[in-house]
């Protein structure tokens, strides 16, 4: 059978740390899916299509790697794919705590689920969407942060 691992997040924007953990856990999994959920509670500064085409350009030449957008629960759409696995990287014990309600939460929905944790590369630690969400907003250069080429103001977002 083959080792499926979910990646979910909102990806708004995907990030070196991101592209790292994926990179990583290619070496666990047979296969892995970059989820792309729309998390209501959460005004999206890049639009999820948008996303979902970077993201796969970013792994084009990668066929480990597939890129998804999903709705609903997580749980509930590993067992839709047929993921065992739910990959989660953790930069510091805030993400832990954070992640690890999360974890028991979804096994709670999918018993069969199991998120496996990959602690970040120090050298990517500092990273976050949200400060990197920022950095753009104000026209600031966040090439350092994320694996694709970023020039303008994402299309659902006017400045």
């Amino acid at each position: 059978m083959k080792r499926i691992a979910l990646f979910p997040g909102s990806f708004d924007p995907f990030t070196n740390g991101h592209y790292d953990v994926v990179q990583r856990g290619c070496e666990l999994f047979d296969n892995i899916i970059i989820s792309i959920g729309n998390n209501s509670s959460k005004n999206r500064y890049f639009a999820v299509p948008e996303m979902v085409e970077i993201i796969e350009d970013v792994f084009k030449d990668n066929p480990k790697v597939w890129v998804q957008a999903y709705k609903g629960l997580t749980a509930d759409f590993a067992k839709e794919v047929g993921a065992r696995f739910l990959l989660r990287g953790l930069r510091n014990t805030t993400d832990f705590e954070y992640e690890n309600t999360i974890a028991q939460a979804n096994r709670h929905v999918n018993p069969d689920l199991e998120t496996v944790f990959l602690i970040t590369s120090p050298s990517l630690a500092a990273i976050n969407s949200s400060i990197i969400r920022e950095i753009h907003r104000f026209g600031g250069n966040v090439q350092d942060f994320i694996p694709f080429h970023l020039s303008s103001l994402p299309s659902n977002n006017p400045g």
